[in-house]
């Protein structure tokens, strides 16, 4: 397990956004209180003022903002949020932003996500269930409040689309409502996502419920929402939602039926808890400035690599300790950080060398996600990527290779497909690098 005090970030929040200037500021908002500590934004082409909303977080250094242009584009951006900022933070939490995260105690969400993924350490991924909220009888927005005081009223916990509803929607075949799930993850664990609301773990992984129950699905069953939910604002107010309509989708070619206000249009319940909650994180609410944060990160990354000799700890020192010697090298990297005249990042390759070298001590999970480090690692400037290099192709690819096409790691074929194709490329790219 990686010391928490080395991620700059114990919380990032990703998501996708088109033309939801109106929306920005609230939702990030609250999830700061809650425990955000960054947002990894994607922007899918939007024509509103969303710059002038955002700039404030941009400046300070709250939000990192990227154009996201084309169609279909929600699970390529989660994707790229987990190969490019998997090591700045403990948990990243992909959600859209009409949903907000909504512990049902004070604690933050940091605090109910190692409370329960504490108890298993395969555990990686939390699985948060739906709360579905209605438009509150709401025809015409009144944007002068904000939607979590003008929508507290919502579905029953277990509710799900009957059978008539589903077929209004072309889905009689899958689980709707309040029993699909959003994600929480350790992001080092995490393979990739092919579905908004589920991530494909790495070997070993596993996505739980608040309970601790395994879900291995994008949905959860019975719905779990008691410690902690996804309140998600479906519809709002029937004008909101058909701006909602002519927007469009980021996760499929198909958009939004007319007929799915009158099926998602909830409001059996009063549930303001949200509201209170928001009121009393506000009340003890601060941020580390950027400053103490670099400071604490460098000290712990320095520590962790001048602990001892590489070359004098015993093997089984090795042991679990890829992931801490991955995110020092990319933090070192990133911060530039150097011990004495030397870089960092090169005593943090030379670790990452001696574990590879160390035999019976690596995960296949751990290899996945190597793999996925690899060709950043290959092209750093230091002579051990090269030595790095030579000891993955001659001691490591020709047994993945095998171990992944006989079909001994579980999966479906579209993963082990997956798994093929990224091993061939790497082959490739050694290849390349060894000639």
């Amino acid at each position: 397990m990686v010391d928490k005090n080395l991620f700059p970030y114990n919380l990032a929040v990703v998501a996708i956004f088109k033309d939801e200037a109106t929306y920005l500021r609230e939702w990030l908002d609250y999830h700061l209180l809650a425990g955000a500590e960054h947002f990894y934004l994607y922007n899918n082409d939007s024509s509103d003022d969303y710059e002038k909303i955002l700039a404030p977080y941009v400046e300070a250094n709250l939000v990192t903002l990227i154009d996201w242009s084309g169609e279909i584009m929600q699970m390529p951006a989660y994707n790229d949020a987990l190969n490019c900022y998997r090591f700045f933070c403990r948990y990243m939490a992909f959600i859209d932003l009409d949903e907000f995260i909504f512990p049902k105690t004070n604690q933050s969400i940091v605090d109910v996500l190692d409370e329960i993924l504490s108890r298993d350490k395969t555990a990686a991924a939390l699985a948060v269930n739906w709360q579905i909220f209605g438009s509150n009888g709401h025809e015409s927005a009144n944007l002068s409040k904000g939607v979590l005081e003008r929508f507290t009223r919502r579905a029953e916990k277990n509710w799900a689309p009957t059978p008539a509803e589903k077929i209004c929607e072309g889905n009689d075949d899958k689980p709707l409502g309040n029993v699909l799930i959003k994600t929480i993850a350790n992001p080092r664990a995490v393979n990739y996502f092919y579905n908004p609301h589920f991530a494909i773990r790495f070997v070993g992984f596993r996505a739980v419920n608040e309970t601790g129950n395994f879900v291995e699905e994008f949905y959860n069953l019975p719905v779990t929402a008691d410690k902690i939910a996804v309140n998600h604002y479906y519809t709002k107010s029937h004008e909101e939602f058909l701006a909602k309509f002519n927007r469009g989708r980021s996760d499929v070619l198909a958009g939004y039926s007319l007929n799915w206000f009158d099926n998602y249009n909830r409001n059996e319940i009063f549930d303001d808890g949200i509201l209170k909650y928001r009121a009393a994180r506000a009340q003890n609410f601060s941020l580390e400035n950027d400053a103490d944060k670099i400071r604490r990160v460098e000290k712990i990354l320095i520590d962790t690599l001048t602990q001892q000799s590489p070359f004098a700890v015993p093997a089984e020192f090795f042991a679990g300790k890829l992931e801490t010697f991955l995110t020092c090298r990319k933090l070192a990297e990133v911060f530039g950080t150097r011990i004495g005249n030397k870089s960092a990042e090169e005593y943090a390759l030379v670790w990452i060398y001696q574990t590879l070298d160390t035999d019976g001590i690596l995960t296949y999970a751990e290899l996945q996600l190597l793999l996925s480090e690899l060709p950043a690692l290959l092209n750093r400037p230091f002579p051990v990527a090269k030595k790095i290099a030579q000891l993955f192709s001659e001691k490591f690819l020709p047994a993945m290779i095998s171990v992944t096409k006989s079909a001994k790691i579980s999966g479906t074929w579209q993963e082990l497909w997956k798994e093929v194709n990224d091993l061939n490329y790497t082959r490739q790219l050694l290849n390349s690098i060894l000639r």
